[in-house]
């Protein structure tokens, strides 16, 4: 079967996920390959100290964004959609959507952008002996009982972005595991909430006589392949208000971006992890077991089928790098010397590799914000030299991808060096790896680990989510063996190991970068 007859019986398969600055809709086929794409560019708010979006941004932007993928389709086969064999949907984890017992959303949605749940993350993290980060969904609730918020006592339902919109277009309340563990804590073992935990929270919210219990509020959690609904007729309406596309199309589980980003890396396999690479950073390593002690460095989520990860996200990545190049593109125009940005990005990229393995002494930190990982609540960027450090372009360049990785390499060292964490590849995707070879070699110097870049990576959440949406109609085999034998079977990648003098010229670096923490303390306060 074409292309164009695929998408006319109704056999494509839709992923959509709601990312912090677009929504991005990806048609597949069966095996993996996108057929067609659509997006619509959206901005969170800042709206009484609250950073957020309206529900009304949500609807029009996934009606934007499934028209503009109607109009591409339409122009490249010459058909309509009308249905599709699965559909699935994810978004940025995370934040708080509550509702009412008459589906009314009692406050604006809280998303993890926000830094105001402190007090409640602490306090959690302390009486469940588990690291709860503050983005996380309960501690967005538990704060908002901490501060007396008349709203909490009429809570009937609340869940993720992912899981709102699922809902609305299916009519059931539930979430992907995946997605969940970055509301609350999963047990591994029965694949849902902590129990354990969740009494705890109910003992501790005991005094405030709230007519709900934790588990009467939360969706209902659910692995990769099983039954999440089909698409109503409200629900079609809702995503296609022309009314051209059909209900009862199966959903899969919503999922959140961490998820996604592991399907569409094919890092869902114990010992494997993936390295997401741009404005900011992250980086996820499944786990053989579980974490002797609790690290505030260290998230701890799940894939999609329900196995532990250990992840760390740092606030900054590349925004001072490119804030340099910006710089010598400026002096470039000035001299006369034209030359496109992407040019300058490469040459520069690949200058750093002739640099000390050990960037001569050179250090900065990049911190644009500030970074919880190295312990900043705010940033500011800075280079620093001594008078007889090797003070060359190849150093400071190279000097500026070690520092992009420093403060994530400085949470993973807990994982690999504290824990004994193993891991036999991890996968780089982002602006980060977009030139071959460079930003690669650097992160395997950074996890002495090798790194492995797919084809596939820059087609990002959508497609993962995709994918998954694809593993419902035909899993009869674990997500892993799926991922291997039909979406990855036939990728191509490149793979490199880790260099043993770059491993041991980047730790030259950590250790002169986190004695130099005091100098970005000073930094921040002087200035």
């Amino acid at each position: 079967m074409g292309k164009k007859e695929l998408i006319e019986a109704g056999k494509a398969i839709l992923g959509v996920e709601l990312g912090s600055t677009r929504i991005k809709a990806v048609l597949i086929d069966e095996a993996g390959t996108p057929l067609s794409s659509g997006s619509h560019e959206w901005e969170n708010q800042l709206v009484d100290g609250i950073w957020t979006y309206s529900l009304d941004a949500v609807w029009s932007g996934l009606q934007d964004c499934y028209r503009d993928l109607c109009e591409k389709v339409k122009k490249e086969y010459g058909t309509e959609l009308t249905g599709f064999a699965s559909m699935g949907f994810s978004a940025m984890m995370h934040g708080y959507l509550a509702f009412d017992k008459n589906d009314n959303l009692l406050v604006p949605f809280r998303t993890w952008r926000n830094t105001i749940t402190g007090e409640a993350a602490e306090q959690l993290t302390k009486e469940f002996n588990y690291n709860i980060p503050q983005r996380w969904s309960i501690s967005h609730l538990y704060q908002a009982i901490l501060n007396g918020e008349p709203h909490v006592k009429d809570v009937a339902f609340f869940t993720t972005l992912a899981g709102y919109v699922h809902w609305k277009l299916t009519g059931q309340k539930v979430l992907g595991v995946g997605d969940a563990s970055g509301m609350f804590p999963i047990d591994i073992k029965t694949g849902t909430f902590d129990q354990t935990m969740v009494s705890k929270f109910d003992a501790l919210v005991a005094n405030k006589n709230f007519g709900w219990k934790l588990n009467d509020v939360f969706p209902k959690v659910l692995s990769a392949g099983e039954d999440a609904g089909t698409l109503t007729e409200e629900g079609a309406k809702l995503l296609d208000p022309s009314g051209k596309l059909k209900a009862g199309i199966p959903l899969c589980p919503p999922e959140g971006d961490a998820g996604t980003g592991m399907v569409a890396t094919n890092s869902v396999a114990k010992r494997t992890g993936n390295i997401s690479a741009g404005t900011s950073v992250f980086a996820m390593v499944v786990l053989e077991k579980e974490l002797s002690k609790v690290y505030p460095e260290i998230d701890l989520v799940t894939t999609p089928d329900g196995a532990l990860v250990g992840m760390v996200h740092c606030n900054n990545c590349t925004s001072e790098m490119n804030a340099w190049v910006s710089v010598f593109d400026e002096f470039a125009s000035m001299i006369g010397a034209s030359v496109d940005k992407n040019t300058l990005f490469t040459s520069l990229y690949n200058k750093a590799l002739e640099g000390d393995a050990d960037c001569g002494g050179l250090i900065s930190y990049n911190y644009f914000s500030g970074e919880p990982v190295t312990g900043f609540t705010e940033g500011a960027p800075l280079f620093v030299r001594k008078a007889d450090d090797s003070f060359t372009l190849a150093n400071f360049m190279r000097m500026h991808l070690y520092s992009a990785l420093a403060a994530l390499k400085a949470g993973l060292d807990l994982m690999f060096k504290e824990e004994h964490v193993a891991v036999d590849e991890m996968f780089g995707h982002g602006g980060f790896f977009k030139t071959k070879g460079v930003g690669q070699r650097i992160a395997a110097a950074a996890i002495n680990a090798p790194v492995s870049v797919m084809e596939t990576a820059g087609e990002g959440g959508a497609w993962g989510i995709a994918v998954l949406a694809a593993y419902l109609i035909a899993q009869k085999q674990s997500l892993q063996d799926y991922l291997n034998g039909t979406i990855f079977a036939d990728q191509k990648g490149s793979r490199l190991e880790a260099d043993a003098a770059d491993v041991a010229g980047f730790n030259r670096f950590m250790e002169k970068y986190l004695n130099g923490l005091a100098i970005e303390h000073a930094a921040v306060d002087v200035l």
